[in-house]
């Protein structure tokens, strides 16, 4: 169901309305909303206090959960970075999608999107919406036709290249299609963290963009490796553990020695700066004209030092990056937008980064105009209307053997090691009743894993560039 223009504009106009008769809200003006999506990077289902995090302090995105709406069941678009981004802007599961993995161009970049490729900023920008990306891209090398300046953004700040990013004190940056310099890194300094630049960044954007409708999409690097955060951020949980230091740079990571409070540190430094950004909305008058959303790329990543055991990053659910278990692809997802979404919801419609793409334009009031395997979940932040359901979400990753997963309601099929047995075994499990997926009842229901099993072969569409591993394909479409 595509909601109307018409219809989202008197949702919006109805709920403000209401907020005003109990409140001293500032008037909010009948324009389609701004749109900012705060991406974290590695950031684990269990990483925070409102998803039952202990030890590590997220205060303000508790205090965003509790001021709007908590997703308990949705899902990245993938497993890794670059293929989970890629859904996100271009609203295709990784069936159907260009980047399905993290294929890396030297000296710098990842496989681009192609220039005809459609993505969310495009169609945002059609609807008069100004439009950037802060932080990590990772879809198109330097001078490619996937840098964010020929996929829609009128705007970029941050690091082009993935690999770059693993370093958050960068010799530099790119502003547009110019690479900035700097100077306090430089020779293996740390006086500039990386992070810091984009929530500036990010600040400054809201500030000089009030006019129009504007999409933020602010790509937060942390708390990927490097497990590696300033001093500040560090020394409230210095000395809380017994760590075990990382040594060296094993796996092209480097990290603090204390790696447990560090990691500690970047999550609880990305809390505060995402407080700060929601302050500036607030203290602006901007909150009512716009929706924050939060999530993260994929599940908690085992570099640099950092275990997800360290912390219970994945929560409930088994498994982290680089698995099709729900640890490594289910992640915490808030929204907020005061006098529109009613605080402490919470959840449990499942979604998926390939449904922010027609939601986004279902608010814009433009058509998605382009392929899309996505549904729109407005009616479920607006509580209104009937909110429409998948009758699957299916993921696909070429690493480790080659994975495949696709959730059909509470049913979850996953198959491993592709390149030992494309029709090999399907595992099944119910996550109505086992959502840490401890019991493999694939041999109780043969039934549905066929079936399953019949839309998984579907869902994939070969891919030249991403095949899975038993596929035949030539050629890479890469420049070297």
């Amino acid at each position: 169901m595509r909601l109307s223009p018409l219809f989202v504009c008197c949702l919006v106009w109805a709920c403000a309305c209401q907020s005003r008769s109990t409140s001293e809200a500032p008037v909010v003006e009948n324009r389609a909303p701004n749109i900012i999506f705060i991406l974290a990077d590695d950031l684990g289902y269990g990483d925070l206090g409102c998803y039952g995090q202990s030890v590590i302090q997220t205060p303000r995105l508790d205090r965003m959960a509790a001021e709007g709406l908590r997703f308990t069941q949705h899902y990245a678009g993938n497993t890794v970075c670059a293929p989970s981004r890629c859904a996100l802007l271009t609203g295709l599961h990784t069936g159907h999608s260009y980047v399905r993995g993290n294929k890396e161009v030297q000296p710098e970049g990842q496989a681009p999107l192609p220039d005809a490729t459609v993505t969310v900023a495009e169609r945002l920008q059609t609807a008069g919406y100004t439009t950037a990306v802060i932080g990590k891209w990772g879809l198109g090398y330097p001078g490619s036709e996937g840098v964010p300046n020929r996929q829609g953004f009128d705007y970029f700040f941050g690091y082009n290249c993935q690999r770059a990013a693993h370093h958050h004190y960068p010799d530099s940056l790119w502003r547009n299609d110019t690479k900035v310099a700097l100077a306090g890194n430089a020779h293996q300094q740390r006086q500039t963290y990386s992070h810091d630049l984009f929530t500036d960044q990010a600040l400054a954007f809201v500030e000089e963009h009030q006019q129009r409708p504007f999409f933020l999409y602010l790509a937060y690097s942390l708390p990927h490796a490097d497990v590696d955060v300033p001093d500040d951020s560090q020394q409230p949980y210095a000395g809380r553990f017994d760590e075990e230091p990382f040594a060296g740079n094993a796996g092209g990571y480097v990290a603090q020695p204390t790696p447990k409070a560090a990691y500690a540190g970047m999550v609880s430094r990305l809390d505060r700066d995402v407080g700060r950004l929601l302050d500036r909305l607030q203290t602006l008058g901007m909150a009512e004209q716009t929706l924050v959303i939060f999530t993260s790329d994929n599940g908690p990543h085992q570099e640099g030092g950092h275990h997800p055991e360290n912390f219970d990053s994945s929560g409930p659910l088994r498994g982290h990056k680089r698995d099709m278990y729900e640890g490594g692809i289910r992640v915490p997802m808030l929204a907020w937008w005061p006098g529109t979404i009613a605080a402490g919801r919470t959840t449990d419609h499942v979604s998926a980064f390939w449904d922010f793409m027609p939601t986004a334009c279902a608010l814009a009031g433009v058509e998605v105009d382009t392929r899309t395997d996505g549904i729109s979940y407005l009616p479920t932040l607006m509580d209104r209307g009937t909110q429409p359901t998948h009758a699957y979400l299916y993921w696909e990753f070429t690493e480790q053997g080659g994975k495949q997963a696709l959730r059909q309601g509470d049913w979850k099929g996953i198959r491993r090691n592709l390149a030992d047995d494309p029709a090999g075994p399907l595992e099944l499990y119910d996550l109505a009743t086992d959502p840490g997926e401890t019991k493999n009842v694939a041999a109780q229901h043969p039934e549905v894993t066929q079936q399953l099993a019949e839309r998984m072969q579907a869902a994939h569409e070969p891919s030249t560039l991403f095949p899975l591993p038993y596929e035949s394909t030539t050629g890479t479409g890469l420049m070297p």
